[in-house]
This record gives C-alpha cells, structure tokens and sequence, in this order.
C-alpha cells in the first residue's frame, strides 16, 4: 500500500491510498478473478456438444465471441472444431490457419462433397483447437447450394460423418456463420443442437433478436426439432456506463435462464489480437478480456446443456 501526505506544518494535510483507486480495485479483482479461474475445476461431459454462434444483427463480436470462446475451451482441456461458414474468414484468420483461395475449405464439403477430415487444420495455438477453414469461394455457395440435393443439411450429414469416424472424440464443435438469414447460416442450424447469441451492451442490442429467434423456431419446426437457444453472451460491456447496465438487465430479464453470469467487456486487446492471427486468449492471456472469455467457457462447461428446447426456442 502507497501512501501520500502532505507535510503536517501546512494549514492541513491530506493523504490516500492508491489501493483505493478505481484501477487499483480493478487490478486486485482481476488478479482475484485469474486465481479463482486457476483453481476452477471443469468436468467435461464425454458428449460432443455442437454449438452455432450467430447474430443477424452484424458488429455484435460474433467472431470474436467464436474464436475467443474455442480456444478458452481448449485451454482447459477439451478439444474443439470451429466450423467457420462466413465468406469473410475471420475466424480462421483469428486462429492462425492458412485459408488463401486455393485452400480446401468448408466450400469443397458444401460443394464438391470432401470429406471434412479432409480440409480440418490444428490450430497453432493448441494441438487441441481444430478448424475447418473458409475461403472466398465460400460467397458462391449460396447460390451453388440452391441446385443441391439435401442443401440444408450438407454440413449436418458431414459433420456426423467425421464425428462417427474420428478418433479421437471432440468435445465441442462450434460453427462461426454469417450475419443473415441464408443457406450457410440454415446448414449451420440444420448441423448444431444449441445456438449462442452475443449481444452486444449497446443501443439498438436486441434489433434483430425477434427475428432471429424467428428463424430458431422455423428451423426447429422443419429441419431440427433439437435446435434451441442455450446460451446468451453479453458482450462489449462497459460498466462505467448506465446504458450497458440498463441493456444488461433487459436481457436478463428476458432471458433469465440462457443469459450467462459472465460478461465481455470493452476490451483493446480482444480487438487487437486479430491482426496477429491470434485469439486474445494466446495474445494477452492476462487480460480483461482474456479472463473474461475464460470466465464464459468455465461457466458454459459448468453448466452444461441445462436448456432443452421446451420453453425460450
């Protein structure tokens, strides 16, 4: 503890405490917070849980939630497939893995049939972090999936094929999809039992929500009985702010049961570690926003699959 004070021959003197500034409580609590994570025991299942991160609402971190989410989980010992189904390729840019155009891709599984075993790279942050890459080719194949057979469920039906043949068994598969309501993002609900949605804390949060939730229940309806909401993730969170509580608690209060206790804050570095090709988690894994997403894959292991599809789609 640091104190300073002022000479007592003065007319008063003053004194304080840096341990009782607003960063030094902040730095205590995240030293707090990175003990607490490394002590924190997580069971995982024997199941492969597969999980759709999506928002039709774009700018929401749903990359970044993606990446940042796998590579926690890997962290603590599960092993992990992200799917990554957007054209753009961010996620497989954030996990370090090459996917120029001539690249095997998602696009060759969709497509032309490859088996996924075939086009599934390892991360170099972790031999347990796996990922099956997107190329620009993948912005075709909306149009090329129209002419098909079985469109929408050419992702489900190869994913199961490698989940049945592998041999080491995964523990997560996570699918990274684009911002709308297409072909890619329909395959990606057709393949995956629980869908993740983060939201941002910010004006206009739920903008979309109802219609993606929508889109859950139609596919529920007509392609996958077993698709519901399990997860809910608060992200770009700024506590200093009324407008990010006042977002916060509107979402808890609808989403009481899916809306996780962790939040994701504000954070330069999670922006940062995608220009190095890195998820935050191997960028700056001290960092708030490192602990954060450690935070929220502990608590989504700890809790697991809790949410069936009765009740909240």
């Amino acid at each position: 503890m640091f104190h300073v004070k002022q000479p007592e021959n003065g007319a008063g003197s003053a004194s304080f405490s840096l341990d009782d500034s607003p960063l030094a409580r902040e730095l205590l609590d995240l030293t707090a917070r990175r003990r607490a994570l490394d002590t924190a025991e997580v069971h995982l299942s024997g199941q492969t849980r597969i999980l759709t991160v999506s928002n039709q609402k774009g700018g929401v971190g749903k990359t970044t939630t993606a990446v940042n989410i796998a590579a926690s989980l890997a962290s603590v010992g599960a092993r992990v497939l992200v799917i990554d189904l957007d054209p753009q390729g961010n996620a497989s840019t954030a996990l370090g893995v090459p996917h120029s155009a001539d690249t095997p891709s998602v696009y060759d599984v969709l497509i032309d049939d490859f088996p996924l075993a075939d086009i599934i790279q390892v991360s170099p942050e972790s031999p347990n972090l796996l990922c099956a890459p997107s190329t620009i080719h993948l912005a075709g194949a909306e149009i090329e999936l129209v002419s098909q057979v079985a469109r929408e469920h050419r992702l489900k039906t190869a994913l199961e094929d490698y989940l049945d043949a592998v041999e080491e068994r995964l523990d997560f598969v996570i699918i990274d999809c684009p911002p709308s309501l297409g072909l890619l993002t329909i395959n990606a609900f057709t393949a995956a039992d629980e869908v993740m949605i983060p939201i941002q804390c910010e004006y206009y949060a739920l903008e979309g929500l109802s219609q993606l939730l929508g889109s859950v229940r139609m596919i529920q309806k007509h392609l996958n009985p077993q698709l519901h909401v399990s997860t809910i993730l608060l992200t770009m969170y700024d506590g200093r702010t009324r407008l990010a509580q006042q977002v916060a608690e509107e979402v808890r209060s609808h989403f009481a049961e899916q809306v996780l206790h962790t939040v994701i804050p504000r954070s330069v570095r999670v922006s940062e570690a995608p220009s190095f090709g890195q998820t935050v988690i191997a960028y700056d894994g001290h960092s708030a926003g490192a602990v954060a997403y450690r935070e929220a894959a502990v608590e989504i292991i700890q809790r697991g699959d809790t949410n069936n599809s009765e009740g909240t789609p």
